[in-house]
């Protein structure tokens, strides 16, 4: 979407929120599955940032919550991020009784502008529901934040506000299984493409295990063994060059037993002399298989490294 229609956008969900008769918001009890959807996320959400309600200006924060799941960047900048946050943290203790060092008894805690707040406290809010962002009407999403926020009577009973929470988590969950599977078989087949054209090219070596490597630089040390501890540089990155983890940008060589890594790693190691560098292309089921890895590696996916061999502990 365009930034002016963007624009456009936010300007009228904000006016028509402000000026939709009073009683046709409260009183219309969310009916279809995305309206109570709406609602229940709503809910949940205005009792996460309750404390922090008397502070929010409410549009403001709707729009930044729309903003965020159209995927925008923050509509505060970091500087202001950071001058707001300490000072409503101050003004959250200070409305729950607590005593700010520093800060004489009685005396109030620095004002914060309403409307950057709603911002600030949007974004994080809208990032967070990007998961959901299908099943939400935001109009009714804010109805069930301003009912939690002004202590109403909420317009759907708790056990049906139970069930729509479980009932859309099980869905949730389900889709991500799908996914997840349909990103598994995607993998694996690439893997396995990519692993029969590349054991052709030159240089490259297979191994009983289906491990393939190339030595880039030969070492002229001695060999590590399966229960020896090495230091390594290394780099790994997907079969699309995409870096999940890399020692050399942290300028940090890694040190550990060959026991405690994937089993490619703990053969292609021993295939390398000291001073050497490899480079190692692993199919899943040597590295993190079906489940991946939460370090950023998907499901069934092929992993390239380059590794250089320091020293052996």
């Amino acid at each position: 979407m365009k930034p002016l229609l963007r624009g456009l956008v936010a300007l009228s969900f904000a006016a028509a929120l402000s000026l939709a008769p009073a009683s046709a918001q409260e009183n219309a009890v969310p009916s279809t599955e995305r309206e109570k959807n709406s609602y229940m996320i709503g809910m949940d959400v205005g009792n996460s940032i309750q404390a922090v309600g008397p502070d929010i200006d409410r549009e403001s924060f709707l729009r930044a919550v729309g903003h965020a799941l159209e995927g925008g960047e923050p509509l505060v900048t970091e500087e202001e991020a950071e001058a707001i946050a300490p000072a409503l943290m101050q003004r959250v203790a200070v409305r729950g009784g607590q005593q700010i060092p520093g800060m004489a008894p009685g005396s109030q805690p620095p004002a914060v502008d309403a409307g950057k707040v709603g911002l600030l406290v949007g974004a994080d809010v809208g990032r967070s529901l990007a998961p959901v962002k299908d099943e939400l009407d935001l109009a009714v999403f804010g109805r069930g934040v301003a009912t939690v926020l002004d202590g109403s009577t909420p317009l759907l009973g708790e056990a049906e506000l139970l069930a729509v929470r479980e009932a859309l988590s099980k869905r949730i969950q389900e889709r991500a299984r799908a996914e997840s599977e349909a990103a598994a078989q995607a993998n694996a087949t690439a893997g396995a493409a990519f692993l029969a054209t590349n054991r052709t090219a030159k240089g490259v070596v297979t191994t009983g295990s289906g491990l393939q490597y190339m030595v880039l630089r030969q070492g002229s040390g001695p060999r590590p063994t399966a229960d020896t501890q090495v230091r390594v540089h290394y780099e790994g990155t997907l079969l699309d060059g995409t870096v999940f983890d890399s020692s050399y940008e942290r300028n940090d060589p890694a040190t550990f037993g060959l026991g405690q890594v994937i089993a490619g790693w703990t053969e292609g190691l021993q295939l390398m002399p000291v001073g050497a560098k490899y480079r190692f292309w692993i199919p899943s089921e040597l590295a993190y298989g079906r489940n991946g890895s939460p370090g950023g590696i998907p499901p069934n996916s092929t992993l390239v490294f380059d590794v250089e061999l320091l020293q052996l502990r």
